[in-house]
């Protein structure tokens, strides 16, 4: 562990052992082994999958599919609302008919272990691709719990006929980490990952002999694999594009943990400052330029910004405490670094290189117009040469959609008798029944602990349980409702058979 983590460790350990009558022993065994191996080769271990008889040419199974959080249902609704194809023959050619209507999904979102794009800047890479592992594993098993409080496993889930990583950080760090471990266990399961779906999507609305800038708006964990920028550059001559295309990349921390309310980055009670923070600030890592902030134009209203003066000009002390003004920050830090960079190139489009932004993108949108029509003190246009009026965004979710229709009609695994009602909806807590686990007041990981485990000890850190009103907010069940719609009532649909047949507390219902 880092030195700047073990007085904030110790302090954990001290609080998680005051509280330790509060917490149940279980079964949970620390083993100093590859979780790859022991999901093949341990049968005694709770990850074991018996993949010697795994039934990946089920055409009945359902579609794994899965991210960090909740930003992976953008994914999931551009699958379910797919229609490109026709649904008897699935040549190409719109039928009014769902081209997935028959398919049933299950989604995980590891909301425990996020955000996955910290994990490369604090050297846990391999405890990322652990936890990207167990994500695969859950799918593929029959295994998860009813609720967060209880210690009986339920084994009736199905597994998956199709992998499909519904987040960039994941797909950049772990998509090669998951073929190697289902080619170790002979398995020919499909894995889509959200990237090269993404960069074909973006050349496509780039002419091939012209010039432009393409923007990455992306996790930190993402940009740092270059996992974008490598593939475009890669993909743009396979394909015999002649123009200057450039790559401008910004990892947008911050973002992602305040749609998902990550209460280390954003907490809608705060009147002032906090100790916890991690995102952007005056003096920290990831700088905020106080000769930017009419760039910047934050919205100070409502706790938005959290200052230590009641005068803003005076701040010593500022934190970003809302979405939109993250992606304030992100979005003129990447004109920042594209106007000083001299170019003559204009930006024509940004990858939304994480599954959370699209939630994000109408604000994305008015806060583009706002940069392309900003003047500085001597009324010139500070951005106008830099990017074009009308800045494509990019949702690499559509391009998944076409690779996974093609793969299904490729192996004839569609299912011809399924109905999308049939989907699930799965999230991650953290499992207060390891006593192991350091768990704080709001039922999450510390950050120091998040970040402070090692690969290799394999154990249950987190419980997989339904989706309810117990462990995702009514915020970001309105902004499902509004934004994701089918989704949502698919979601509303696995909840309310829960409740019917398996006896879930008001409480639980979505």
């Amino acid at each position: 562990m880092n030195n700047k983590y073990i007085l904030p460790f110790i302090g954990f350990l001290i609080l998680s052992l005051s509280n330790c009558k509060q917490k149940t022993n279980t079964k949970a065994v620390v083993k100093n082994d590859n979780i790859v191996s022991i999901i093949i080769n341990d049968k005694s271990n709770f990850y074991h999958i018996d993949m010697a008889n795994y039934p990946s040419s089920d055409k009945s199974l359902p579609i794994g599919v899965f991210d960090s959080g909740t930003g992976g249902l953008t994914v999931l609704k551009a699958i379910i609302n797919y229609d490109e194809n026709q649904n008897n023959s699935h040549e190409k050619g719109s039928d009014g008919a769902l081209d997935f209507n028959k398919e049933s999904f299950i989604y995980l979102g590891d909301q425990a272990n996020m955000p996955y794009g910290n994990y490369s800047k604090e050297g846990k890479i391999d405890l990322l691709k652990e936890h990207i592992i167990k994500d695969a594993q859950f799918l593929m098993s029959n295994k998860y719990y009813l609720e967060a409080n209880t210690t009986t496993l339920k084994t009736d889930k199905k597994p998956v006929k199709a992998l499909v990583i519904a987040c960039n950080t994941a797909t950049a760090y772990g998509k090669e980490y998951i073929e190697d471990f289902l080619k170790k266990a002979n398995s020919n399961l499909k894995v889509i990952g959200v990237i090269d779906a993404g960069v074909r999507g973006t050349l496509a609305s780039i002419d091939t002999n012209e010039d432009a800038i393409i923007g990455v708006l992306a996790t930190v964990g993402t940009i740092a694999s270059k996992g974008y920028k490598n593939t475009i550059l890669k993909m743009k001559d396979k394909l015999g594009y002649t123009g200057n295309i450039e790559v401008f990349s910004q990892g947008g921390l911050g973002i992602a943990e305040a749609v998902d309310e990550d209460p280390n980055y954003f907490n809608k009670n705060l009147k002032k400052p906090r100790k916890d923070y991690k995102g952007p600030s005056l003096d920290g890592e990831v700088k905020i330029d106080k000769t930017l902030f009419d760039v910047y134009n934050f919205d100070f209203k409502d706790s938005k910004i959290l200052c230590d003066s009641e005068k803003t000009d005076d701040c010593s002390i500022l934190q970003i405490n809302d979405a939109k003004n993250y992606v304030r920050y992100h979005l003129v830090s990447l004109l920042e670094q594209i106007r000083l960079s001299k170019t003559k190139n204009k930006l024509k489009s940004i990858i939304l290189g994480c599954t959370h932004y699209p939630y994000m993108t109408d604000e994305i949108k008015d806060i583009l117009k706002e940069l392309f029509n900003y003047k500085n003190k001597e009324g010139a246009y500070l951005y106008r040469n830099f990017m074009v009026e009308n800045v494509q965004l990019i949702d690499p979710a559509v391009d998944t959609a076409k690779e996974l229709h093609e793969y299904l009609k490729q192996e004839k695994l569609f299912n011809p008798a399924g109905n999308i009602k049939d989907s699930e909806f799965y999230i991650s807590v953290a499992n207060k029944n390891n006593p192991r686990n350091i768990i704080d007041e709001t039922g999450r990981f510390p950050y120091e602990y998040k970040y402070g485990r090692n690969a290799d000890q394999i154990q249950e850190y987190v419980k997989v349980v339904p989706f309810s009103r117990k462990n995702i907010s009514y915020d970001i069940l309105t902004r499902f409702q509004k934004q994701i719609p089918y989704v949502y009532q698919l979601m509303n649909t696995f909840n309310q058979e829960n409740h019917k047949t398996k006896h879930l507390s008001a409480e639980e219902k979505i």
